[in-house]
């Protein structure tokens, strides 16, 4: 019988990851491509000595109850907000999140969600593939500009600032909104911190990038469309919760704002009812740090938060460091 640490990884992350905790660990993975339910999940992670979690799987004292085994949890994403962090820490358990790995692959697609939903690229390619397209016409799929506008920035923590350093290839006008100055930006691109009120009143084009939090439910509501330029546009690779999804909803088919782009979803996977069939909207099914390096280099610094753990060392990326405390 091996005395190799046993590992339960609950759904399949790029070989890298998986590799490195085979070379310390024993290691199973769930076969399937899909999210475990909540019975599986507990049958799995009965026996574990360390779990590797995904957004998706909802951690709390259940399962700290069941996995009475386990040294540590690594979670496969920047956000923790499926991890009851505090009943963790009350019971000794770290926990650690990947941060810092796909920040630029999420600026990049909330950049590439602006110019979509700014420059009505899915809405006309949609159309064209129709077959309806008879040729050009001077007022199809006319957008918003983006050289010289004012692009507001909610919470300017790493992807936040990294999206708003690059609209400096666009000449825009850069305001932010956070607990604290952002000495980089301001320097950088000339940005401005304002009141989250200013900016909703004079940004173009609303970037969100906040972590989810009491204060940052439903942050954007009907209110907050009334006083956001009719003109404007939203766009959110943040948390799905951010936004009262059924006030978005209301908000573009009455015309409140020209349109939004969204990665993330309040009851994900499900998508509000009736936004599939607006064409003022872009989405997609959370693919921010969908790229090749950035996944992979995510299982990577999953994998070894874990194994640090599973040797009793400080979790490089650990959400909780008070456990190492005592």
């Amino acid at each position: 019988m091996s005395n190799k640490p046993r590992v339960y990884v609950t759904r399949m992350i790029p070989r890298a990851g998986i590799d490195l905790l085979k070379e310390e660990c024993e290691v199973t993975v769930n076969p399937d491509d899909r999210v475990l339910t909540r019975k599986e999940l507990l049958e799995n992670i009965r026996d574990a000595d360390g779990v590797l979690c995904l957004l998706t799987d909802k951690i709390d004292a259940e399962v700290f109850n069941t996995a009475i085994s386990s040294k540590g949890f690594a979670n496969y994403a920047v956000g923790y907000d499926n991890i009851d962090v505090e009943e963790a820490t009350r019971r000794g358990i770290p926990v650690s999140n990947t941060p810092g790995v796909l920040t630029d692959a999420t600026a990049e697609l909330a950049w590439a969600l602006l110019f979509s939903i700014a420059r009505r690229v899915v809405e006309s390619d949609a159309f064209l593939r129709s077959g309806k397209w008879q040729g050009w016409g001077p007022l199809q799929f006319i957008g918003g500009d983006i050289e010289g506008k004012t692009l507001g920035v909610v919470g300017t923590g790493r992807i936040g600032t990294a999206m708003a350093l690059k609209s400096r290839g666009f000449n825009m006008k850069v305001v932010y909104s956070d607990v604290a100055d952002n000495p980089v930006l301001e320097e950088k691109c000339g940005a401005k911190r304002v009141s989250f009120e200013e900016l909703l009143s004079i940004a173009d084009y609303i970037s969100i990038h906040v972590p989810l939090m009491d204060s940052t439910h439903h942050l954007f509501n009907r209110e907050t469309f009334r006083k956001m330029k009719r003109s404007a546009y939203l766009v959110n690779t943040s948390r799905g919760p951010v936004i009262a999804e059924k006030e978005l909803l209301e908000a573009l088919q009455e015309g409140l704002i020209a349109g939004a782009a969204i990665d993330v979803y309040e009851n994900e996977p499900l998508l509000t009812p009736g936004l599939e069939k607006l064409g003022n909207i872009v989405v997609t099914p959370h693919i921010a740090s969908a790229t090749h390096e950035s996944r992979t280099n995510m299982a990577l610094k999953a994998a070894r938060n874990l194994l640090a753990m599973l040797r009793g060392e400080h979790a490089p990326d650990c959400v909780n460091p008070e456990v190492y405390e005592n």
